[in-house]
């Protein structure tokens, strides 16, 4: 590999540790942020500190594999449909090495899958690590070439953005691209109604694990907890670039087992019809 392409995916791993951007204040699901932690109790620690963890999250389970639940078949968000107690994984920015290879291990220990944004420049630069999410039987899907603020972007420009980054993890892995998250959250109806008139499933978020603030492992993953306990059910948002985000896995894993949860698989199966593109508005 170039020092060329190497310095490229350092500094791009490095501007993306700040991805998801500031919360909503309508608190719509829409977003990662509309699931906000809940008003903290009197007398309670500041919302910001973690909440305990059950001892069994520090002790691998005897059954891992039990953490895995249905696969759900995606054409549309709308067939994203979650019972109480069921989650989906997934990962945006990546791949990079050294985080990304962490993270697959843990899954395949708990027997589970999760769904894998990347950008365009990070799968291009790593392309047998984005083919080893592929094979390893996890779902895909883009998250622009160079995660841009599409919001502040013009129409044509954030279409470009977005298709150049779908090419470019398509081209890695080898494989088709039908997933598509927003970087920073920050999407437009005009961007969405273009993404649904092709086919492409658009991945919001109701559990933020906030696993961009430079907090310790057990940080992330009992607010990650907190915040599952507080809705029940829902899309998790992580990332793959970050050390402490691989570190804290096995733990939050293993306490969604000890809880109860599930976690469910997305496929993605192309609707029969793609639906009338609406006119901008």
């Amino acid at each position: 590999m170039s020092i060329r392409v190497v310095s490229v995916a350092v500094i791009v791993a490095a501007i993306l540790s700040g991805c998801a951007g500031k919360p909503q204040g309508d608190g719509s699901l829409k977003t990662a942020f509309a699931a906000t932690m809940p008003a903290n109790p009197a007398g309670h620690a500041d919302a910001s500190d973690p909440v305990p963890l059950s001892p069994a999250a520090w002790v691998r389970p005897r059954h891992p594999s039990a953490l895995a639940g249905r696969d759900i078949e995606v054409s549309s968000i709308s067939d994203i449909s979650l019972a109480n107690k069921e989650v989906v994984l997934s990962f945006d920015d990546g791949p990079v090495p050294g985080k990304t290879e962490n993270i697959l291990a843990t899954l395949d220990e708990f027997g589970v899958k999760a769904t894998f944004l990347m950008v365009g420049e990070m799968a291009k630069a790593h392309p047998e690590l984005a083919r080893k999410v592929v094979s390893d039987g996890h779902s895909i899907g883009s998250h622009t070439y160079s995660h841009p603020n599409l919001a502040h972007l013009s129409f044509d420009r954030a279409l470009n953005e977005i298709s150049k980054g779908a090419k470019a993890v398509a081209d890695a892995t080898e494989t088709d691209v039908p997933f598509f998250r927003f970087p920073y959250l920050a999407d437009t109806s005009r961007l969405r109604h273009s993404l649904a008139s092709r086919g492409t499933v658009v991945m919001d978020v109701q559990i933020d694990s906030k696993d961009y603030f430079k907090d310790a492992p057990a940080v992330v993953a009992s607010r990650t907890i907190e915040a599952l306990r507080h809705r029940g059910s829902g899309i998790i948002l992580m990332h793959d670039i970050h050390k402490r985000t691989a570190a804290m896995l096995p733990a939050l894993l293993t306490q969604l087992k000890a809880e109860g949860y599930k976690v469910v698989h997305l496929r993605y199966k192309a609707p029969q019809k793609l639906p009338m593109l609406v006119a901008a508005l």
